[in-house]
């Protein structure tokens, strides 16, 4: 059975090497992005079946324009937003997230979120 692939995308190296080492001790096949390179050719050269999406990406790139151009071509790859700041839940651009995870210590929700939208796609 091949493995799922997960796509994270983060600009924090940190954060991304624990999703990385927590996500394939579950059994996923990781790929990850510092959201630096256009996220077409990411989604292209790795095919994910799930992006685990920073809310900000660096100074002057949001998440939440990346998810707008994934959603713009990839209406059914499931997209779990993942931030430190509640509050851009709110924002109206996020709801075309299929998830939103605060950050934490425990990795517990995201890896709940992460089952579930494998499950339904």
């Amino acid at each position: 059975m091949n493995k799922q692939k997960i796509l994270v995308v983060d600009d924090e190296v940190h954060i991304r090497m624990l999703y990385q080492e927590e996500l394939e001790s579950d059994g996923y096949e990781v790929a990850t992005s510092d959201g630096e390179e256009d996220i077409f050719s990411v989604l292209d050269r790795e095919n994910p079946e799930l992006v685990i999406l920073d809310v900000k990406l660096g100074n002057n790139r949001s998440g939440l324009d990346v998810l707008q151009q994934i959603r713009s071509r990839e209406q059914n790859l499931p997209v779990i937003l993942c931030t430190a700041y509640d509050s851009f839940q709110h924002d109206l651009k996020s709801i075309a997230a299929d998830y939103y995870v605060v950050k934490a210590v425990d990795l517990g929700e995201l890896k709940s979120k992460v089952a579930a939208a494998l499950e339904s796609f």
